[in-house]
């Protein structure tokens, strides 16, 4: 299956989204259609190369363009966003215009019809447009609601100029400011929900903003030539200064600097970086200067993969937001037939103008855009929050699975410590610990890094020039025996009952030994160990005081494994299991309750993509990061905790859109229709109708802004 991403601008809500998708599954050949209107992307799978064109041609058919690039589309944003801004004071200045003149006591119906129309079609002409396409195509969106809410209005007032005799006197009205001032509300009511949409994705705007245009590189005769960014290739020698972003992903060749990742990784304070360590695009050079060799093309960078799936995530639908997408998609039509039986019923009762004049205000009034927005908007801030605390959300969907939640599994190594190896203790003297940190100094073995970098504090190191790394036993020099028992007894080291005893001791805590000897004699341990992570303590009793059983699910040895739950509290230990192990335990879990699993390596994969929610570690395997939902990428365990909370508000947030829209149509439509005229006197005007309409709309959106000021 082939799959297309297009840039569609000039999507006013939610539902021209909707009608975009619903529009492209008529299509032969297009198979699926996601369109997104926070990041105006729209994914389509296909047949063949012919079904894109006929895609293409039906959304422009629509009323919609498509732009070639990311740049293209925020122009047309922009423009969008002018034009919305330019139109909305044009409207507003005729509506106070017309007011003046409907106060006034000139007879100027036909003037005040002329300014009607330019701010009806002129200033409403984006909504009519869109409208007349919509059902054509027989989607039903709000447009066609602001079209028939309008037009109706400017018709009724043409009709009460022309034939103002047949009007009865308490309904002859002129509605021409009414008309105009839909407009405007409407106008202004888009030009705020673009401008709130923009700051709700401001997080994804400045990643877009890391990545620099341009880049310097190393040509053959030495001298650096720009270039665009975008053009670099793998295997190009790049120049980055001090105060300049980095433009690539790569591995420095020559030089050194110190670096402020804090927009790739959260991380606060810049980390010193040289040659042969790798760097990414969108990283700052804050001090020094350095060669890097670029090793991904610009398509594949780690800045570019994160945007990847920032822009994926946001257009992946909820479960409650594709109810909200049902409702909505069935909502016009049910609203315009609403309209119908409230002018029949009017009209039976021997007041047909009252009922034109109340199905006018059924149709405006219940424009469905407070509930398309409801959870999108609310979404993509819960995204750019999470951003701010350094979490990836690859997957929304995954907030909804918080709820209820009864295991938090944890992977050990890597996940719950450090999986850096360090040493705990030795009752090596000081001469034979300088002479093991010696050997294991120029050795790159983590158990050999992790002696060497113990001892710097403690003992002199000296040269030991001839050593023999011996696979699975460990390290034999001159004199001297670095490594486990079978190694020593190899070479005729044996090791007496006392000695023993205290060593299986060690192992019955869950350390690893590594054995001495030094001439031929047994001379001490070094116990060493994983670190557990300095927040794994808080973070279980947390999870515990919210009713969420910690699990440790494990491949590492049963004595370490167990060491570790019981310094945690952990009382549900699996260990020593196999990847496919693994995938079994967590399917066993979810019979119980929903399962969140933590975890970082490749043989975690399958249990990860088996799990409610997935949680990787960015210091993981890729494999593993590509199974998540969701990212951390500090590799701090409050990540989880501030998943939780993060998933919490969104849902409430989302929750109350919902309540808010939906309660919102229920009390506003019979009141427009007119039910509150008979006892209490009480209608609504075209105008009022559309003011409320906006309001609901803009209330949903701020509401969902507050999630960006959340702490989590």
């Amino acid at each position: 299956m082939n799959k297309i991403e297009l840039k569609i601008s000039g999507m006013s809500c939610v539902n021209c989204a909707n009608s975009i998708a619903k529009s492209a599954l008529k299509i032969p050949g297009i198979k699926s259609a996601s369109v997104d209107f926070n990041t105006h992307c729209g994914v389509f799978e296909y047949d063949k190369e012919d079904n894109i064109q006929a895609l293409k041609d039906k959304i422009i058919k629509l009323g919609f363009s498509i732009q070639s690039s990311q740049s293209d589309l925020e122009i047309a944003q922009k423009k969008e966003l002018k034009s919305y801004q330019n139109k909305f004071i044009i409207s507003i200045i005729i509506s106070v215009i017309l007011m003046w003149i409907e106060m006034s006591q000139y007879d100027l119906a036909w003037l005040m019809a002329i300014l009607a129309a330019i701010g009806v079609f002129y200033c409403g002409f984006g909504f009519y447009w869109h409208a007349i396409k919509s059902l054509k195509e027989r989607n039903y969106d709000m447009n066609v609601l602001i079209f028939l809410g309008t037009f109706c209005a400017f018709c009724y007032s043409i009709f009460a100029t022309i034939f103002n005799s047949y009007i009865p006197l308490n309904l002859n009205y002129l509605y021409f400011s009414g008309a105009t001032m839909i407009i405007s509300f409407v106008l202004l009511g888009r030009y705020l929900e673009s401008k709130a949409k923009a700051m709700a994705s401001s997080h994804l705007k400045a990643l877009i903003d890391l990545s620099p245009a341009k880049a310097f590189i190393i040509t053959s005769d030495g001298s650096a030539k720009e270039i665009v960014a975008s053009k670099l290739k793998i295997g190009d020698i790049v120049l980055v200064k001090t105060g300049s972003i980095i433009p690539c992903d790569g591995v420095i060749e020559n030089g050194g600097a110190e670096i402020d990742t804090s927009a790739i990784n959260g991380e606060s304070l810049p980390v010193y970086r040289s040659i042969a360590q790798e760097v990414y695009s969108g990283t700052l050079v804050c001090n020094g200067h350095i060669l890097i060799k670029v090793t991904k093309s610009p398509n594949s960078t780690l800045l570019a993969q994160i945007l990847e799936l920032i822009q994926t995530a946001a257009s992946k639908k909820l479960a409650i937001s594709k109810l909200a997408d049902k409702i909505s998609n069935i909502f016009v039509p049910s609203i315009v037939a609403i309209a119908v039986v409230t002018f029949c019923i009017w009209a039976i009762m021997g007041m047909p103008f009252q009922g034109a004049l109340s199905a006018i205000c059924v149709l405006i009034i219940s424009c469905p855009c407070a509930l398309g927005l409801a959870t999108p908007i609310a979404i993509v801030c819960a995204i750019s929050l999470a951003l701010k605390h350094s979490i990836l959300i690859k997957n929304p969907a995954a907030l909804e699975q918080f709820s209820n939640l009864k295991f938090a599994v944890f992977d050990k190594t890597g996940t719950i410590t450090t999986g850096d190896i360090s040493v705990i203790e030795t009752n090596l003297n000081k001469e034979s610990l300088s002479l093991v940190a010696s050997i294991s100094s120029l050795n790159s073995h983590p158990i050999s890094k992790a002696i060497a970098q113990y001892a710097k504090e403690l003992v002199d190191t000296k040269f030991q020039a001839k050593f023999e790394y011996i696979s699975g036993l460990g390290i034999k020099g001159d004199n001297i025996l670095i490594g486990n028992e079978r190694l020593l007894s190899l070479n005729s080291v044996f090791i007496d009952e006392n000695n023993k005893a205290i060593i299986e001791q060690k192992i019955e805590v869950g350390y690893g030994i590594v054995l001495v000897a030094i001439g031929g004699e047994f001379s001490g341990y070094i116990a060493i160990s994983d670190t557990i992570k300095p927040e794994a303590k808080e973070i279980i009793d947390t999870l515990k005081s919210q009713n969420i059983t910690p699990v440790i699910l494990s491949g590492d040895n049963q004595k370490i494994s167990n060491e570790v739950a019981k310094k945690l509290g952990i009382e549900m230990v699996y260990s020593e299991v196999l990847p496919q192990q693994k995938y079994e335990i967590i399917e066993r879990l979810k019979k119980s309750g929903k399962v969140a699993f933590i975890a970082d390596g490749i043989n975690d994969a399958a249990a990860l993509k088996s799990a409610d929610i997935s949680i990787a570690m960015n210091s993981g395997s890729d494999l593993a990061k590509n199974s998540a939902d969701i990212i951390l990428m500090q590799n701090n365990l409050n990540g989880v905790i501030k998943s939780i909370n993060l998933a919490k508000k969104s849902s409430d947030t989302i929750k109350q859109n919902l309540i808010w829209a939906f309660g919102y149509n229920a009390i506003c439509i019979p009141i427009a229709a007119g039910v509150l005229e008979p006892s209490f006197g009480i209608h609504l005007t075209p105008m009022w109708a559309a003011f409320a309409m906006s309001l609901s709309s803009i209330s949903v959106v701020l509401n969902s802004l507050r999630l960006k000021l959340s702490k989590i």
